[in-house]
């Protein structure tokens, strides 16, 4: 069964052609998996190896050309006519001798697409220099247009159905939040907080299961919260440590990720004394986000409220956020970052993740939001502070849990 309403992915696949019009593209190839997934509804672990969606201006609906191995999948996990979906045998997986594009470029041209104007994702992590080099060698008429992110612009306003997606996602990671932070304790290992994590990011909550998200789990610990985007090891958490967890909750391939810091015992007075003011700007920043903003408005307002105490935040500020596969959550389009002109509407949707990180310390308190028509809502109610747990865990009776 679908996620969304066929008539929900025609829609998208109007708005896509659309764009496709003003650019002049004739054929687009589209490789972002999560492309993919939001205009015919794939969904499968098949982007480490060549596949790809292909819309054509003149035709209802694309073509899905992959592996033979996961071409049944295209077919059960797509709205398109089977026969749309067209395999390359195995030997062109992995080959010194054999490209996937070759197999591609030959479908084109035996349907007279030879000499079209190709829209290529040329910024992708899952298109190579060397099968944009197939593509070209085999298709010496055609034209080539960088469509980077053509696609990625259409999936930033979310529908009704998308933005409930991402409020079960909401409520996965606060499940997976308040599990990973009571983790926290010194004895404990960072794998086990880890572990805990993925158990309710995946198990979810009563109503609704959770999926893989994109990213892992963050957790630098200690000193290391000074740096961003480290994920764990098997050393044991200590009596005085900060610990910086950054998770997303999944739900249907969309994500709403929440990340919040926790003190083991008393916290450091340098982190204690950063902590109101970094929550002071992200409820400055959450009062003023209303429709007609730029994102890099949002950014100034930000970067004026931390001002005030003499700090400066050289990174971005958030970005759009939603449907997405590993290696990232993030929707590669907008940033709220100064600078960014791209003008907030409602049923976007931003990771706001005012991280402020030193020498050696940091914190991180962020929030995902969903522009409405007046203001702004966040999709998770989790405590918007600097969390202290108690060195070490306690039962009922007032015991340590060893």
């Amino acid at each position: 069964m679908l996620p969304f309403e066929i008539l929900e992915y025609q829609e998208r696949l109007r708005k896509t052609k659309e764009l496709m019009t003003k650019k002049g593209i004739d054929v687009l190839l589209i490789t972002d998996p999560a492309n993919m997934n939001y205009l015919s509804g794939y969904d499968a672990w098949s982007f480490y190896v060549h596949q790809m969606l292909v819309v054509m201006i003149d035709e209802a609906q694309p073509l899905w050309i992959g592996r033979y191995l996961d071409a049944k999948g295209a077919v059960v996990k797509t709205w398109m006519f089977d026969e749309n979906v067209i395999a390359y045998p195995d030997f062109y997986v992995h080959s010194e001798d054999n490209h996937p594009m070759d197999f591609i470029a030959s479908v084109f041209n035996q349907r007279g697409l030879g000499s079209k104007s190709f829209g290529v994702e040329m910024d992708h992590y899952y298109f190579t220099a060397k099968a944009f080099e197939q593509l070209r060698r085999n298709l010496p008429n055609a034209s080539f247009k960088n469509a980077d992110l053509l696609v990625n612009s259409v999936r930033m306003i979310k529908s009704d159905q998308e933005i409930e997606y991402m409020r079960r996602a909401a409520m996965i990671a606060e499940q997976a939040m308040y599990k990973g932070v009571d983790s926290v304790r010194a004895g404990g290992r960072e794998c086990d907080t880890a572990a805990m994590i993925y158990y309710h990011l995946l198990t979810g909550t009563t109503e609704h299961g959770g999926d893989y998200p994109a990213i892992v789990p963050f957790l630098p610990t200690g000193q290391n919260t000074s740096i961003p985007h480290l994920t764990w090891t098997d050393k044991q958490f200590s009596e005085g440590e900060a610990v910086i967890i950054e998770l997303a909750g999944c739900y249907q391939r969309y994500h709403v990720p929440l990340a919040r810091t926790v003190s083991i015992g008393k916290p450091l007075d340098k982190l204690q004394n950063l902590a109101p003011i970094a929550v002071e700007g992200i409820n400055d920043v959450l009062t003023a986000v209303k429709p007609g903003m730029t994102c890099g408005e949002v950014e100034s307002v930000w970067r004026n409220s931390i001002k005030k105490y003499g700090i400066e935040k050289e990174s971005r500020l958030g970005y759009s956020v939603g449907l997405n596969y590993p290696p990232d959550w993030g929707e590669h389009t907008a940033s709220i970052r100064k600078g960014d002109t791209t003008i907030l509407k409602p049923n976007m949707t931003f990771h706001l993740i005012p991280g402020l990180w030193f020498d050696t310390y940091g914190i991180e308190i962020s929030e995902t939001f969903r522009v409405t028509e007046k203001g702004c809502e966040t999709f998770t109610n989790y405590p918007r502070e600097l969390l202290i747990n108690t060195p070490f865990r306690l039962d009922q009776q007032g015991g340590i849990i060893s």
